[in-house]
């Protein structure tokens, strides 16, 4: 489980492939008491830690995974937003993320809106129900606010913090981002979805 609060901004470092494929990721996080399997968020993924060292830790991805969310686009040089698994007694400073992807956004529009950044996103078809104005999504993993909501499309606003400590900020029109629906809304709209007994 997390929080959606980004602590470090990683770097793919070194790609292979095999039956899966595995990612080396270059960080500052503090890994001293990552084990092996250990869960770390990784552009909203999450993904279990098969390997470290001095300043980076491996990930292996699977097909399912890579199909399923931005991983299938990483290369030597992406950036992917990273998180530490929940401790028991961190604070819970954003929403409960639990690194299930749901789909891929695409953002459709970007703009300045004062000091912050106002972007639009489009959602796959059936994700628009479990979004709602002043809701919460999780987007390539940071916790964020939905502003408005019309349709298939959202907006959210990007604080300058925000901007400059998570990958958000260098998205252009077109680019894809990894959606974590809200997990309480998720279950509604399900339970909405139901025929009755």
């Amino acid at each position: 489980m997390f929080t959606g609060i980004i602590a470090d901004r990683g770097t793919i470092q070194a790609v292979s492939t095999a039956a899966d494929t595995v990612f080396e990721i270059a960080t500052a996080l503090d890994l001293t008491d990552l084990a092996p399997g250990g869960s770390i968020a990784c552009a909203g993924v999450c993904l279990s830690a098969i390997e470290k060292g001095d300043g980076w830790f491996a990930v292996q991805v699977s097909a399912e995974t890579r199909a399923r969310s931005t991983a299938g686009a990483w290369r030597i040089g992406t950036q992917v937003n990273l998180e530490r698994a929940l401790r028991l007694g961190d604070e819970l400073g954003g929403h409960i993320v639990l690194g299930h992807v749901d789909a891929m956004a695409e953002l459709v529009s970007r703009r300045p809106d004062g000091d912050s950044l106002r972007l639009g996103f489009e959602v796959p078809r059936g994700c628009e129900a479990s979004i709602a104005p002043k809701g919460s999504v999780a987007l390539d993993g940071v916790s964020l606010t939905v502003n408005e909501v019309e349709g298939r499309r959202f907006g959210v606003n990007i604080i300058p913090v925000t901007r400059a400590e998570t990958t958000l900020g260098d998205l252009q029109s077109g680019d894809k981002v990894n959606l974590e629906l809200d997990v309480i809304a998720r279950y509604v709209a399900r339970l909405l979805a139901r025929e009755p007994a």
